[in-house]
């Protein structure tokens, strides 16, 4: 079986500019061993633009690319948005810590999906390319108490969903079904694919 190219050497001649203030995506690009520059997008309501959650990450992935490609000349500009999904319902970033006791709650014991949009803009070919990846996630019933525990470490409120899966809420959950990166906040494989059309 042949190896896969890594992302690192799709970027190798080429920049990449990551359009997020997430610390996540950031983290998961420099295990990649991924060079990168941050630029954060400009400011607008992410809350609920669509309905549909594939059309949310995909507009909102795109929405903060560009925000970005305005201000570059060159280089490969990388837009991505992740929500949690339950029962067609999307759950933000809690407003408030009874916000987010409210989203664990309704996550304890069920199954929901997590989608992360990514969007590509090639300066200066100006070609884009939008995708997205879905991993369903299955959470443990969750006791009140250590939900509110949880919730005053702070973790949660910055998180789609309240919840952070690579740090100390990796305890709410019980198993996963597709990328772990993805539920993080960067599908590297589903990357890795895009890069090879557009880098």
């Amino acid at each position: 079986m042949s190896k896969k190219t890594s992302i690192a050497k799709l970027l190798e001649k080429k920049k990449l500019i990551l359009a997020s203030s997430s610390p996540r995506r950031a983290e998961i690009l420099t295990r990649k061993k991924v060079t990168f520059e941050i630029k954060i997008p400009g400011s607008y309501n992410e809350e609920h633009i669509f309905s549909d959650p594939v059309t949310h990450v995909l507009e909102v992935s795109r929405r903060k690319a560009q925000s970005v490609a305005d201000q570059v000349g060159d280089g490969i500009i990388l837009g991505a948005d992740t929500i949690v999904v339950l029962d067609g319902e999307i759950l933000g970033k809690p407003k408030n810590e009874d916000e987010a006791l409210l989203f664990l709650k309704k996550l304890g014991g069920r199954m929901h999906q997590v989608y992360t949009g990514i969007t590509l803009i090639n300066k200066p070919t100006g070609k884009v390319i939008s995708d997205y990846d879905l991993t369903k996630v299955k959470f443990n019933q969750l006791d009140e108490q250590k939900i509110l525990s949880y919730i005053s470490t702070g973790e949660p409120m910055d998180k789609a969903g309240a919840y952070g899966i690579q740090g100390m809420g990796n305890f709410l959950v019980d198993h996963i079904e597709g990328s772990l990166d993805n539920v993080i906040g960067l599908p590297t494989e589903k990357l890795r694919e895009m890069l090879k059309q557009i880098a």
